[in-house]
């Protein structure tokens, strides 16, 4: 295991790890991040949600005057957020949005995917997306057709439906895209669809091969199922006190809550220790 003071590069996910539970970034978290910046380190904010979502949280870290990368999607698009520039990028295979739409048309799900930095939806009125909005600060659109706005690679689409029948159709759409998409729940009424291959561990390869570091100089902190495979991979992967015990169970690390100043342990204890 490296040295506090050899690790170089921080992932963090959002919800439920850098956020609070008002999805706000704590002034004693926002310090301890400004002092690791300060101190020559980097940061990749490495969420599910779309990258347009991320910004306001990455202005607020001073990102876009300081440099740092986002990673959204869960894995499927990373920029450099000082020039915008697309390190890499994946969308769901044109050929099957036919089939993918066949298969929700039988469902009670409401459809969602992102362009022009909103929303568009099958239903405004969703609770589910009342709350995706809120989450990322984006705007709703609701067209007539949703699915002839679908004229762009879709980094990814997100289902939402009550609880219980998320698992289900979570489920049965997994099954039925089996080796072709990625389909996972990123909350119990958010369901992921995704190109195949994409999560944060293999999307945090290519950027850390990109700009020179490896996996050994990396610190991933997260709490939910899809912060799994990068926690797992990272040289510390650390798990919040509020995380899934299937997280924590691949953790070298289990730090204070995000209601805590988790996020600040971390700096302190990996980053800035003596």
């Amino acid at each position: 295991m490296l040295m506090s003071n050899q690790y170089e590069i921080i992932a963090l996910d959002l919800d439920g790890t850098l956020t609070n539970n008002k999805k706000e970034i704590t002034p004693v978290v926002k310090d301890a991040i400004y002092r690791l910046r300060d101190a020559g380190k980097k940061v990749i904010l490495a969420s599910g949600r779309p990258t347009e979502g991320i910004y306001y949280l990455a202005d607020e870290l001073e990102m876009d005057k300081y440099g740092g990368y986002i990673l959204s999607f869960n894995g499927g698009k990373i920029i450099d957020y000082k020039t915008k520039e697309v390190l890499y990028t994946q969308t769901v295979p044109e050929r099957l949005v036919p089939a993918i739409r066949e298969f929700l048309e039988d469902t009670h799900c409401v459809v969602n995917t992102y362009k022009n930095g909103a929303i568009y939806t099958t239903d405004p009125n969703d609770e589910y997306v009342k709350k995706e909005a809120f989450i990322t600060k984006m705007p709703v659109i609701a067209p007539i057709d949703f699915w002839s706005e679908i004229d762009f690679g879709v980094n990814k689409f997100l289902l939402t439906a009550e609880p219980d029948y998320a698992k289900d159709i979570t489920y049965e759409m997994a099954n039925r895209f089996y080796g072709s998409l990625n389909i996972f729940r990123s909350e119990p009424f958010f369901i992921e669809v995704c190109p195949p291959g994409i999560d944060k561990a293999r999307s945090l390869d290519k950027l850390l091969e990109k700009i020179g570091y490896t996996k050994e100089q990396l610190v991933a902190c997260g709490d939910g199922y899809n912060d799994i495979t990068m926690i797992a991979y990272a040289g510390m992967g650390v798990a919040m006190a509020n995380g899934c015990d299937d997280v924590k169970a691949k953790a070298k690390y289990i730090c204070p809550s995000n209601e805590e100043d988790g996020i600040a342990d971390v700096i302190d204890k990996f980053f800035l220790a003596d």
